[in-house]
């Protein structure tokens, strides 16, 4: 295991850059999403971290069995971070969007930060006004329709109460909260889901982030470390993105979920530009980066990890993280040893400068 290199005043100076970063329980405890932004900042100047989206649940060939990671099964180490989702959390379901109990998503997140990882959390919640899946567009007076005054707001505020009511339950043993990295709002820039750019204006979605954040933070104050990652878009302006930018003071974590859809040559240049533009933007505005969700669909291209995606996220500047998405079985997008990219993939592991599990226990 590599030795974690301590940057102290660059530590400090991001703690410094947001005012929900300057709250402590004291003078001198750290709240738990600063402790977290401190251990991302550092671990990034080693390396970037392997996260993966419901790695515990279900894998390529298999789900539901308990005990088993895709990941762990192909190099012998858990992702260093975990993802999980809470769509339907707000209906009051008993399981996600994709189909996890979330008596086992609350489980498996608390092990994984108890054996020394990191979670995040992703919100898909139904369409307020119909009654639709998150990819609802049908129509576009949502937004406006659950901010305050709008007539769906109280409706929504309880959704609200939901996700923070579960996300309360994320604890240690001693009752205290564990970090945790929640990202809503995601792929604000495209129009599949309700709350997208031909959705909603630029202040509506603002306003929504906003409203998010305040109620959420009111009863979780000290362990969210809040992402906020628009889609690949290949073309960013400081003008585009600060148009529905929610704001530096309640931003951590810049992301930028990014998948190739197209050809090889489009997602590289689109891509490069992206992660260039956006960490430039973190590292400037004292914010982490991450690529927040990233793959390529069934894994086609045997060297696409090393050959593809490794000099696109290198490109950045101390990028902290990349998330592929879940591996569904024929639907996949991680590591896994039962498709073509199990070596390259290896090889991906073995890079001094790509962290899993074992490099940040």
């Amino acid at each position: 295991m590599k030795k974690i290199l301590l940057f102290a005043s660059l530590a400090l100076a991001l703690m410094a850059s947001c005012g929900k970063k300057a709250q402590t329980d004291s003078e001198t405890q750290p709240t738990p999403a600063q402790a977290l932004i401190t251990r991302l900042d550092n671990l990034r100047q080693k390396g970037y971290m392997y996260a993966h989206q419901d790695d515990p649940f279900y894998g390529v060939t298999w789900q539901w069995e308990r005990g088993r990671s895709d990941t762990y099964e192909l190099v012998g180490d858990y992702p260093a971070l975990m993802g999980f989702d809470l769509g339907g959390i707000e209906m009051g379901d008993a399981k996600n969007l994709d189909s996890v109990p979330f008596t086992w998503i609350r489980e498996e997140a608390i092990k994984h930060v108890e054996r020394g990882g990191i979670i995040t959390f992703s919100w898909h919640p139904r369409n307020p006004r119909t009654g639709g899946t998150a990819w609802d567009v049908t129509d576009s007076t949502v937004v406006r329709n659950i901010l305050p005054g709008g007539e769906q707001h109280e409706k929504f505020i309880g959704w609200l109460d939901a996700v923070t009511a579960f996300l309360k339950t994320i604890t240690y043993k001693d009752g205290s909260p564990m970090p945790i990295i929640f990202r809503p709002w995601h792929e604000y820039n495209g129009s599949w889901f309700w709350w997208g750019e031909k959705l909603s204006t630029p202040d509506e979605y603002k306003a929504l982030f906003r409203m998010t954040y305040d109620h959420i933070t009111k009863q979780l104050p000290t362990n969210i470390v809040w992402s906020c990652s628009p889609n690949l878009q290949g073309y960013w302006t400081e003008e585009a993105f600060l148009s529905r930018w929610p704001g530096d003071d309640i931003i951590d974590l810049v992301g930028e979920d990014c998948y190739q859809w197209g050809t090889e040559e489009d997602f590289v240049r689109q891509a490069t530009t992206d992660v260039v533009f956006l960490s430039t933007y973190a590292k400037e505005h004292g914010k982490l980066f991450a690529i927040t969700e990233c793959g390529m669909q069934n894994s086609p291209v045997a060297d696409w990890w090393t050959r593809v995606f490794k000099p696109v996220i290198e490109q950045a500047y101390l990028p902290s993280y990349f998330l592929p998405w879940r591996n569904w079985h024929a639907d996949h997008f991680g590591a896994s040893k039962d498709v073509a990219t199990a070596d390259d993939f290896k090889n991906y592991y073995a890079q001094p400068n790509t962290l899993f599990l074992k490099d940040i226990q």
